[in-house]
């Protein structure tokens, strides 16, 4: 069931990614707060589906990393809470490294990170494409 529901993730991370190349912001000016709304939902959607790939696949006994020292050993909210902070420090940073992803959860980092670097740059991009079409 746990890997089904990885699966429901996943098609949910992709539909948001193909959503920014998609959706066709309605705004008058350059710079709006359209476009930074839209940002800022991508990057929670980003970090609460990525967290629940980290938190779902260390559940089911895949080291994807190690938790943070002071989190209780096998407690399912210090988990979420590891994940979630993962997710956000590996999306929005280069992090800090009191949890580290192991395994498959570095290549996991790897793919959240490169989209964190890279989803700033398309929305920039959009907007200009998107006003040179006006």
């Amino acid at each position: 069931m746990d890997y089904a529901f990885l699966g429901v993730i996943a098609a949910v991370l992709l539909g948001c990614i193909t959503s920014l190349w998609t959706a066709r912001v309605q705004a008058t000016h350059r710079l709006s707060l359209d476009s930074l709304w839209v940002l800022v939902q991508w990057y929670v959607t980003m970090m609460l589906g990525f967290a629940m790939i980290y938190m779902i696949l260390q559940i089911n006994g895949h080291q994807v990393f190690t938790p943070s020292p002071n989190s209780a050993t096998g407690e399912r909210l210090a988990l979420l809470e590891d994940s979630l902070y993962l997710s956000g420090m590996t999306l929005l940073s280069v992090g800090y490294g009191d949890v580290t992803p192991i395994g498959i959860g570095r290549w996991i980092a790897i793919a959240e990170a490169l989209l964190g670097y890279i989803m700033p740059a398309v929305i920039v991009t959009r907007t200009v494409f998107d006003w040179d079409h006006r």
